[in-house]
């Protein structure tokens, strides 16, 4: 892939991308923010049942949607997929607010999350092909950034807004019309796509992301291709990590409070926890590419989700003084989110150019069913009466298993046109 000039690479993609992941952020809290007041008045006929099928089924549109649209990114290019995905999120999200009932209010989350599943993977993906060599660790998690920040500013909105649930909806879909603009006008072909209509072939990946290095036209990708050797090993470390990161993401943010107070700490105590998990996990995010730049993505990745079992686990021990509390969980927030963005970084160093949509896809909509399984599994033991310790010692297995499943992982794919080793940038 030919390198694009610091004068000619503008910060346009960089802020774009990212308030693409501010949506993102918005549609995992948004659902938690209405639910109560739904459940509450009943509008819609929504009750306890109503409400958890619309949370699953929004889940699994967005996991379908990482899974089945964002591989389409390889084939069409970052910037259509991005565009089209947002509008049609936008559209959809703002017919949320005027759904009859319950049935096709769910329908309509389903379907405003298969475009927002394919955004992460192809905003990830552009942004990585995108960006200067050396910088792809850096790059994923300050993207990743919005992510948090979309979810903190959907709160604090709520705050004002609800108990008007219908309105949350259409400012989140309006945003998105309002961002479809600058997305048409100011972002431009990512260098793998401008780069074949440019010389009619495949860009050389090695000078700017250390990837293949090609010189016939672009094949047509899929899935199949990571059921072709050398991928397959690489696909099921990568699944089952990403799996247990979403596992551990979306079951602490929707269990702790209940699991703190589980613990013998006060409900109070359990919600200002959450919030101190969140902001490590921006501090962590910010770290660990830094961190992946420097040292190498592989021994962060692992180093990540190594002290995430551990910090996990001493969470299951009462911690009597508060200060030590709140650190102990600012830490567990800087380890157990970022760990999730490093796997996504590394399937950018990975994989080829013409795969990295596919293959963030397939991390994204594997670990989306870990999203949905982690808050399952925890509620289960929480109506067991053993949600304290067992929940802290199911997330850190959870760690665990993602650190063995990585070691099967290599550093970087030898292939017959392996170029520079990836994992080694």
């Amino acid at each position: 892939m030919p390198t694009m000039s610091s004068s000619r690479r503008s910060q346009w993609p960089v802020w774009l991308c990212w308030l693409a992941m501010v949506l993102d952020g918005f549609d995992l809290v948004v659902l938690g923010t209405v639910i109560p007041t739904l459940i509450k008045t009943g509008d819609l006929g929504f009750d306890a049942v109503g409400a958890t099928f619309a949370a699953t089924i929004s889940l699994v549109g967005v996991g379908l949607g990482a899974l089945f649209i964002a591989p389409l990114s390889d084939k069409f290019g970052r910037r259509k997929l991005l565009i089209a995905c947002v509008a049609g999120f936008s559209l959809f999200t703002i017919a949320i607010a005027f759904a009859p009932n319950v049935a096709v209010f769910s329908v309509l989350r389903m379907l405003a999350g298969l475009g927002l599943g394919a955004c992460l993977p192809a905003a990830l993906a552009y942004m990585n092909d995108y960006a200067p060599a050396g910088s792809a660790g850096k790059s994923t998690t300050r993207t990743m950034t919005g992510y948090h920040v979309g979810a903190v500013a959907t709160a604090l909105l709520a705050i004002v807004i609800v108990p008007n649930w219908r309105l949350m909806f259409i400012i989140g879909g309006v945003a998105g019309l309002v961002l479809l603009p600058f997305l048409w006008a100011k972002l431009p072909e990512s260098l793998t796509e401008a780069a074949p209509s440019a010389a009619g072939r495949e860009p050389k990946a090695g000078a700017a992301v250390g990837h293949l290095d090609g010189t016939t036209a672009a094949p047509k990708t899929g899935f199949r291709d990571l059921l072709q050797k050398p991928y397959p090993l690489v696909a099921v470390g990568i699944g089952i990590a990403s799996f247990m990161g979403l596992l551990l993401v979306y079951g602490l943010n929707t269990w702790l409070p209940q699991l703190m107070a589980a613990a013998g700490y006060t409900v109070s105590t359990g919600l200002t926890l959450l919030l101190v998990l969140n902001l490590g996990a921006v501090a962590g995010l910010v770290l660990a590419g830094i961190l992946a730049d420097r040292h190498g993505t592989k021994k962060i990745v692992l180093m990540w989700f190594g002290l995430s079992a551990v910090f996990l686990a001493v969470l299951s021990v009462k911690i009597q003084n508060e200060l030590l509390l709140n650190a102990a969980v600012f830490v567990t927030g800087i380890f157990v989110f970022s760990s999730q963005v490093l796997v996504y970084a590394w399937v950018s160093q990975l994989f080829p150019a013409r795969l990295r949509g596919t293959a963030l896809g397939f991390a994204a909509g594997v670990g989306r069913l870990g999203a949905i399984v982690g808050p399952a599994v925890t509620g289960t033991l929480v109506a067991a009466n053993i949600a304290y310790p067992a929940g802290f010692y199911v997330f850190a297995g959870a760690g665990v298993l993602a650190v063995a499943a990585l070691l099967l992982v290599p550093h970087h794919i030898k292939t017959d046109m392996d170029a520079v080793p990836a994992g080694e940038r």
